[in-house]
């Protein structure tokens, strides 16, 4: 098989040069905090839904004093959502965070957490979307691993809780690689989720990564990690083909993509190109922005709005195929 670009070994560093934290365990039975750090939850039986959630994961759910505030479109001034946060992490009984949702404002609180009570305290924090500022600013601020998976309102279902039980609770190593999904699982070939080799190859490194909405919102700031050497991995939902280059470009400019190890692009859900005239296709703009890169690089992985979401340990090992399409844990994300 071919290796180009292959990066055995290297690290990123997060942006204050901590050392790695890993959160301890879960364990059936202990608290989670219910928190909502981005967009305000305006209905109060998706509150409950969560707390139910909670409850059924064999958790005891403890919700935050402003999960249910609003100040327009978000969950409360930026002070009263950071205030959550950081009560949370630093309660010695509460051993995981999760958002209700994200939506957006979750950049708008980064300068306001105790990052020293959050590296004293290392706990899981889980969410996905807007929630992406969230696990890359606190692990470039801290060095904690945090989790790019479920937030509080998605399904649940059982092939999404089993892998979280497993990274989460019992310490394991997982693959990741596309799920089989409806009507693929008896015919003779794949629709959806389907993957697209940009470079073969093999790479490992630690996995950044999240929303490239998100991602593109904190460049140039002390909440986005030191990329070099890492696995970036990006994923969006209702952008236009444009905007999507766009944004990659800026990435580019500002040397995000430089020294990487590897790339991987997941799922991008409603981001045709709609009536327009003459547009690129998304796998052109990734083939003009990460082919030149010469480093492994696939899309299509499973990743992004859709479900099954996988837990993904952001600041963790992972070793990437670009044929295979699989993503590796080189070790347990919790202690």
């Amino acid at each position: 098989m071919a290796t180009a670009g292959v990066a055995l070994g290297q690290r990123a560093v997060p942006a204050q040069g901590h050392p790695i934290l890993k959160p301890p365990r879960l364990r059936e039975g202990d608290v989670v905090g219910i928190v909502s750090p981005a967009g305000a939850t305006f209905e109060r039986d998706r509150l409950d839904l969560v707390i139910d959630a909670v409850k059924a994961l064999g958790f005891v759910p403890e919700v935050a004093p402003h999960a249910l505030a609003r100040y327009g479109y978000l969950a409360g001034t930026d002070t009263e959502r950071a205030a959550d946060l950081n009560a949370m992490f630093a309660d010695s009984a509460v051993k995981a965070l999760l958002p209700i949702r994200g939506d957006w404002g979750s950049a708008r609180i980064l300068p306001y957490l105790d990052y020293d009570t959050i590296r004293a305290n290392p706990k899981v924090l889980i969410g996905f979307s807007d929630i992406s500022a969230l696990l890359l600013g606190i692990y470039a601020q801290t060095g904690l691993v945090t989790f790019h998976g479920p937030h509080g309102i998605t399904s649940w279902r059982p092939e999404q809780v089993e892998p979280l039980r497993r990274i989460l609770i019992n310490g394991e190593a997982l693959t990741y690689r596309n799920p089989l999904l409806g009507a693929d699982q008896d015919r003779l070939m794949r629709d959806q989720g389907r993957l697209q080799t940009i470079t073969p190859g093999q790479a490992t490194g630690p996995l950044l990564g999240g929303n490239l909405s998100v991602i593109a919102g904190i460049v140039g700031s002390p909440y986005l990690p030191d990329t070099t050497g890492a696995i970036l991995f990006l994923e969006d939902v209702g952008e236009s083909p444009y905007r999507i280059d766009r944004m990659l470009t800026q990435l580019k400019l500002a040397g995000v993509l430089n020294g990487l190890a590897g790339f991987v692009f997941g799922q991008c859900q409603a981001c045709g190109p709609g009536q327009s005239y003459g547009s690129l296709t998304l796998e052109e703009i990734l083939r003009d922005h990460i082919q030149p890169l010469g480093i492994p690089a696939y899309g299509g992985a499973w990743i992004g709005h859709v479900e099954p979401l996988w837990t993904l340990p952001i600041g963790g090992t992972l070793t990437m195929d670009a044929i295979a399409g699989t993503l590796q844990m080189q070790s347990p994300a919790v202690v």
